[in-house]
């Protein structure tokens, strides 16, 4: 469930309908999102947007400033793409493997 909060004015249907709309775009990873909470502050003229998504490879964290609400909606979205896209894509950890030479003395008489 989506949790959107403001404290200086009232979350309306199309402020709402923005942020989830930029959301489901995150659905394109097959990540199931645990718990999204949107903080939406205002701050002297500018709107600061910042988000806080749990998924099941860890956090993710993205927030944007911008004078216009829907412009900073959309980037603090793209911030949240980009760690996506890197914590999905994210190769698994390659330990390198040795490779031992056999010993010069070694016959085929002793291999098992």
């Amino acid at each position: 469930m989506l949790k959107i909060t403001s404290k200086e004015f009232n979350v309306t249907d199309a402020i709402r309908n923005r942020i989830e709309s930029r959301l489901e775009k995150l659905n394109r990873h097959d990540v199931d999102m645990i718990n999204p909470h949107i903080i939406i502050i205002t701050d002297g003229p500018m709107f600061k947007v910042e988000s806080s998504i749990k998924v099941n490879n860890g956090q993710l964290f993205a927030q944007a400033k911008h004078q216009n609400l829907y412009t900073a909606i959309n980037a603090m979205g793209q911030k949240l793409e980009k760690q996506l896209n890197r914590l999905t894509h994210k190769p698994a950890k390659r330990t390198p493997v040795a490779v031992v030479a056999p010993p010069e003395d070694y016959s085929e008489e002793y291999a098992a």
